[in-house]
């Protein structure tokens, strides 16, 4: 019953719903009284030879009352009940959205995606059944049981009714100890299910890199012997699950036995009528529903706590991100980085030493230097995708970022990061992502900006183009360009490009960040590279080294200090010359 106890903040709130559904199922239970002393008297009439015809249109005349009357009253009680379950599932579905994008890249880090796919789907539904069938089952097996055992009692013979009550203690039993063993395998057989979900989506998603290296057939054995696990722990769910309607059928025949034999002795002995006997093995007919919803009842109980255990912990589990902020807005000025140390959650090691800068509003940053460097890492720190501790400072216009709203805050940043993600949509839709209702020529003058919008013009449907799951059906380069003019419609204050222009060729970043540098002049721009080149006019240029600050200043300055930045620039340098010359070599040998 715990599960009750857990779900009682939303029973209260819907206390209307399921008070006027409880309400119906009370008066179908007396409803349902009816049939049975009509089909006794029914009985004892035609034995003593006293039935006429207008007693037998008269009994006609109410059982088709009664049954008009069950059907309104059924109606009612479904849309009550069962239509406050829908609103649970859809109130724990939206909680659960909501909980996933709070959440920061820690939890995502820990979390595989097919378990959290299967939180919002099979747990949600479990949960949403034990407050649906849950309480129609509790609640009919009371109210239909006590009616049903209180007319056989008072209207035919209390002591018949003992007798018939005898097995029933069994029953209980035995259901609550099959409901606990449930619990434990349907918690089981939910996680593998999980397990199977998340690996569904990762094959789905990286079937390219499959389908490359051959492994078609060792993926296919994995799935299947995920999916012959999650088959095998829901069989063992399914045995015990079935362990319920024949126990309780079993008990059901034995009460009938001890009814049947015992009350034909009180016809004999005169104790009852035979009318009554058949009226009183009809109200025992009408138990077997109850007793099975009994058994129903703690199956669905059972697994509604399991679902309802694992969504709790999950939104019981804290976001890292502090939410603690005192404005909405984000200020202008200065972005200023003081960081003494910073390290990812579970790593010992430090991506981040003593990085210290200012950046002024209209000013280019420039970061660079090798893979892991700690480049990506300063990015995501002004995102807020992770937090400082207390002794490190990162504000703008002298506010502590986490004295910000996190939504206000990243709403004024147009970032786009390594991993480019487009949504199955066209390219329209993902252009204009942030305001669908944008008109064409905005989001053309973006994909303009972005060296994008010809190609997009070269496809069959232009902007209309669907992409495919994660822009599948584009090339590397066309993807980052996508994402460049999505974050470039927005006009941020503050745009990153988070090492986004690595698949272009050395022309196209060329012509992409003149006309970045064109139309924001007077705004804040970040860029991490690879290639020295995107960052070559930039106001301050950051090198990167092992999570700290190896060299820092403009490309003359640091084309004078002798060190990484200048060797790799050169170094970069040639390398193009030397492609360029011998393209203009292949391109003479083809004239």
């Amino acid at each position: 019953m715990r599960v009750f106890k857990d779900l009682w903040w939303f029973f209260s709130s819907e206390n209307k719903s399921y008070l006027i559904g409880l309400l119906m199922l009370i008066l179908v239970a007396l409803l349902e009284l009816v049939p049975p002393q009509i089909i006794g008297r029914f009985i004892d009439d035609i034995t003593m030879e006293t039935l006429t015809v207008n007693t037998l249109f008269m009994f006609s005349g109410i059982l088709l009352l009664v049954a008009i009357l069950a059907y309104i009253f059924r109606f009612f009680w479904r849309v009550m009940i069962f239509g406050a379950a829908n609103r649970l599932g859809k109130l724990l579905r939206k909680t659960l959205f909501k909980k996933y994008s709070d959440m920061s890249p820690t939890f995502f880090g820990k979390r595989r995606t097919g378990d959290l796919m299967a939180h919002a789907t099979n747990d949600i539904n479990a949960v949403q059944m034990t407050a649906g069938q849950g309480i129609l089952t509790i609640a009919d097996s009371i109210i239909m049981g006590t009616a049903v055992l209180v007319t056989m009692a008072v209207t035919v013979s209390p002591k018949l009714t003992l007798i018939a009550l005898i097995p029933l203690p069994f029953m209980v039993i035995l259901t609550s100890y099959y409901g606990s063993v449930l619990s434990r395998l349907f918690r089981v057989a939910q996680a593998a299910f999980s397990s199977l979900n998340d690996k569904s989506q990762e094959s789905v998603a990286g079937v390219k890199v499959i389908k490359t290296f051959g492994y078609e057939k060792d993926d296919l054995k994995d799935f299947e012997d995920l999916s012959e696990d999650v088959v095998n722990k829901n069989l063992k769910v399914a045995k015990v699950d079935a362990l319920f309607d024949p126990t309780i059928t079993l008990i059901i025949a034995i009460s009938y036995f001890l009814s049947i034999f015992f009350g034909a002795r009180m016809v004999i002995n005169e104790e009852i009528s035979l009318g009554q006997l058949v009226t009183f093995t009809t109200y025992l007919g009408m138990m077997i529903w109850p007793l099975l919803a009994l058994g129903w009842f703690f199956n669905l109980m059972e697994r509604g706590k399991a679902s309802y255990d694992r969504i709790e912990e999950v939104l019981q589990t804290k976001s890292g991100i502090g939410t603690n902020f005192t404005t909405r807005q984000l200020p202008k000025g200065d972005i200023v980085f003081d960081i003494d140390q910073f390290k990812f959650d579970g790593s010992d090691d430090s991506a981040l030493t003593d990085i210290s800068f200012t950046l002024k509003p209209g000013q280019t940053l420039g970061i660079v230097g090798r893979t892991g460097s700690g480049k990506s890492a300063i990015i995501r720190l002004l995102l807020r995708e992770y937090d400082t501790d207390s002794d490190s400072l990162i504000s703008i216009g002298g506010v502590n970022i986490k004295d910000i709203e996190i939504s206000s805050l990243r709403e004024k940043f147009g970032y786009v990061p390594q991993d480019n993600f487009l949504f199955s949509t066209t390219i329209r839709n993902n252009i204009a992502f942030t305001d669908p209702t944008l008109n064409d020529k905005t989001i053309h003058k973006a994909a303009d900006l972005a060296y994008i919008h010809n190609d997009i013009m070269d496809f069959h449907n232009g902007y209309e183009t669907i992409v495919g799951e994660r822009g599948v059906s584009l090339s590397g380069g066309q993807k980052q360009r996508i994402s460049i003019a999505r974050a470039l419609i927005q006009s941020p204050d503050i745009l990153i490009l988070d090492d986004s222009l690595s698949a272009v060729d050395a022309e196209t970043e060329k012509a992409i960040l003149a006309n970045i540098k064109k139309v924001r002049s007077d705004k804040t721009n970040i860029i991490t590279a690879h290639r020295m080149s995107a960052v070559r006019d930039a106001d301050l240029i950051l090198v990167m080294e092992d999570g700290h600050i190896a060299e820092r200043g403009n490309h003359e300055a640091l084309m004078q200090n002798n060190g990484w930045y200048q060797e790799t620039f050169r170094a970069q340098s040639l390398k193009e010359s030397l492609n360029d010359a011998l393209n203009d070599s292949l391109e003479g040998g083809r004239d």
